[in-house]
């Protein structure tokens, strides 16, 4: 039986650092436009759509042949506005694309989703890279340590793991950054939208770590392929100097 798998890129308007974001230009298209595409060159995703609370937004989306859904401005998280989305959609397999990440590389996504399509007892997944013992000190980068199997035990914004003595032998990067990519089936998804915030996520501000305390395993994709969010309009010069290098 085919798994029907797609691809939701909440994008919200408001936002206290860069408000219109979704809209900003790069490169004379809007950076949703950006990541819509960028999204599209995935294999294993057959459709792509925008879940957006901003009409704004809806008809920028649509007048570059992409698809979107409006959505209710009250949802505190994307989660929840793509679970909106995804109550009266059929599918199987949910990605949550990150909407302020125009980088972002399709095989990223690929890699991500492809164990939860070999394995139907992995609920969740996500994606995270090695990083250097200086990225890892900075608590605006998540960091995520695994069991044995690949399996996230903790997810946090102080430096995991604790070094204390030096780093064991065979390993370069102990440090592990995590890359704000979600794959879940649709019904772990409409479960998870469904629980209130729990004590350590609330702690961290991760909402990741309310599947966890929930116990739900998060099987977790090391990649080599990085990605660079854009969180304020400085962030935005510099992808638009990194695309113009890439030129």
């Amino acid at each position: 039986m085919s798994v029907r798998i797609i691809g939701i890129i909440p994008a919200r308007y408001e936002s206290s650092r860069f408000p219109g974001k979704p809209l900003a230009d790069l490169g004379g298209k809007p950076m949703i436009q950006h990541v819509v595409e960028r999204a599209s060159r995935a294999a294993l995703l057959d459709e792509v759509l925008v879940a957006t609370d901003d009409r704004r937004i809806l008809e920028a989306v649509q007048a570059f042949g992409g698809r979107a859904r409006l959505t209710s401005p009250a949802h505190p998280s994307g989660t929840d506005r793509i679970a909106e989305v995804v109550r009266d959609l059929p599918c199987d397999l949910v990605v949550n694309i990150q909407g302020d990440e125009p980088l972002l590389d399709a095989t990223v996504i690929d890699q991500t989703v492809e164990p939860l399509t070999r394995d139907a007892s992995i609920a969740m997944g996500t994606v995270a890279r090695p990083m250097g013992a200086d990225e890892a000190a900075d608590p605006s980068k998540v960091k995520v340590v695994l069991d044995r199997q690949g399996f996230a035990l903790y997810f946090s914004r102080a430096r995991i793991p604790y070094i204390r003595d030096r780093v064991p032998a065979g390993i370069e990067r102990p440090y592990l950054l995590h890359m704000g990519l979600y794959v879940y089936r649709r019904e772990t998804l409409l479960h998870l939208a469904s629980l209130p915030p729990t004590p350590v996520e609330q702690s961290e501000r991760l909402e990741q770590l309310r599947a966890l305390e929930h116990g739900i395993r998060i099987r977790v994709v090391i990649t080599e392929h990085d990605s660079f969010g854009v969180d304020t309009p400085a962030d935005l010069e510099r992808v638009r100097r990194l695309m113009a290098n890439a030129q």
